[in-house]
């Protein structure tokens, strides 16, 4: 099973936009029971005497809108309460991905640092540089969703075109593709779906 973990100050925008985003991919591709997904939080801010906040109501806006969170794609989405990010992550997920350059550097504090090479910021599985956009201050779900649905595809193209991972997911993938660059599961890893 590949285990993924997304990071963000409060667990209840990005992070937990880019959790929900990545299941939908997984499911669509019929993968989901290949996959362990959550999202957590650096700080305690979203948690109060233990329990956690639910996802932030614009978020799981955006994610309705994309078809995430509805009676027919719930994935989770009405149950999800913020969770702060233990020492024990680590040795728990294969990818721990913060949202910014300061949840990298919470993460390998918690951590003590990252001598497997866990840690990942977002967008590097977008091939582009900077942090994901933060709502909570600007307001712009948009580009938030732009961010995560970026990252999360470039993160599933990268995991699904990964030998390492291939006894996680079967055989699909990894044999020879055809002149289409239709794998034999059916999958065409340069063009996968959108959420």
């Amino acid at each position: 099973m590949i285990k993924i973990l997304f990071v963000c100050h409060g667990n209840i925008c990005r992070s937990t936009m880019a959790e929900f985003i990545m299941k939908d991919i997984v499911n669509k591709q019929g993968l989901a029971e290949a996959f362990h997904i959550e999202s957590s939080a650096t700080h305690t801010d979203e948690i109060w005497n233990g329990e956690g906040s639910p996802v932030y109501p614009p978020a799981r806006a955006k994610l309705r809108e994309h078809g995430i969170g509805t009676d027919d794609n719930e994935l989770g989405v009405s149950e999800k309460r913020a969770r702060l990010t233990s020492r024990k992550d680590y040795d728990k997920f294969d990818f721990i991905i913060g949202m910014d350059n300061a949840n990298i550097r919470n993460l390998n504090g918690i951590f003590g640092g990252d001598p497997d090479k866990k840690i990942f910021k977002m967008l590097e599985f977008a091939d582009r540089d900077g942090d994901v956009a933060d709502p909570w201050y600007t307001g712009n779900f948009d580009a938030t969703w732009r961010d995560c649905s970026d990252g999360c595809h470039g993160l599933f193209r990268q995991i699904m075109m990964d030998p390492r991972f291939a006894g996680d997911l079967g055989d699909g993938g990894f044999s020879d593709s055809d002149d289409e660059g239709y794998y034999s599961d059916g999958l065409k890893y340069d063009d996968f779906p959108r959420g």
